[in-house]
């Protein structure tokens, strides 16, 4: 059977196979993030404080469950991925020194970070708004940590919606635009240039988001986050930055002109697919 031979080299079956479970487990997540953000946030501030309650209960906890594992299966599939690649050898070092493997890394990097606000922020926080709710409507009084709790996870969940646009825009850039586009291998200065508009982009709104500068309602969280309708405008600015800035601008086209007595077409491995 083909898919089994080679089954476990770059490009064969296995490989694959965890390609698969990476688009299928990262569709559920990304779509609950996008449920969380578009549909339970703007529903949730119109319900009763009791109908609330009895949502977390009911709903909000079951979602989560799906939500942090597809987070950590999308994360898993994708390092394996990696894993079976690393048996191009010193190839798979040159990957990620060009084009595609500086696009990939981008995209592999948002959507570490996003994993880990999932894990890290978003559920932690959420165990206690749950936990909270699940008191008020036993009776109790709730945990006073509640709204601050709330607040970490809203900014968290805010900052990876933002993240999902160029994470996913860069993802499918580098197997489907990053060669056909004629985009140079950036080196040297250029590739300092672009990993630093890269960072400080990044860095900025992950160190918001997490209350770190200035705190969680400093003036870009209330801009970028406190309404979904401004987080997607922003995904899409910062997005812009860096594809434009980063890319369009920095990195810049190749030149494109053949070697003189050269037509022969260059071919595509299976190294410059993405991921």
């Amino acid at each position: 059977m083909v898919i089994f031979d080679p089954f476990t080299d770059t490009g064969g079956g296995l490989e694959m196979l965890f390609r698969w479970g990476h688009v299928l487990s990262g569709i559920t997540w990304i779509g609950l993030l996008y449920f969380f953000n578009f549909v339970q946030t703007p529903a949730y501030a119109e319900l009763s404080p009791a109908a609330r309650g009895e949502a977390f209960d009911k709903l909000t906890w079951r979602a989560l469950w799906w939500f942090r594992w597809a987070a950590a299966l999308t994360f898993l599939t994708g390092v394996t991925i990696l894993g079976i690649q690393k048996n191009l050898g010193p190839d798979f070092a040159d990957y990620f020194a060009g084009k595609q493997g500086t696009s990939i890394a981008w995209g592999a990097i948002l959507g570490t970070i996003m994993f880990l606000n999932v894990w890290g922020v978003i559920w932690r926080a959420q165990k206690v708004v749950i936990a909270s709710e699940r008191d008020k409507l036993a009776g109790g009084e709730g945990d006073p940590a509640q709204a601050g709790a709330a607040k970490k996870a809203a900014r968290a969940s805010r900052a990876n919606t933002l993240f999902s646009i160029p994470m996913l825009f860069f993802m499918l850039f580098t197997s489907h635009f990053a060669i056909v586009g004629n985009y140079a291998d950036p080196d040297g200065g250029v590739m300092v240039g672009a990993w630093a508009i890269f960072i400080v982009i990044v860095a900025f709104i992950e160190l918001s988001a997490l209350g770190l500068l200035g705190g969680l309602d400093n003036f870009f969280n209330k801009a970028a986050f406190d309404k979904h309708r401004n987080t997607i405008i922003a995904g899409f600015v910062v997005w812009a930055l860096l594809f434009f800035g980063g890319w369009e601008l920095i990195i810049g086209e190749q030149d494109t002109a053949p070697v003189s007595g050269d037509t022969t077409p260059v071919s595509v491995t299976v190294a410059e697919s993405g991921g």
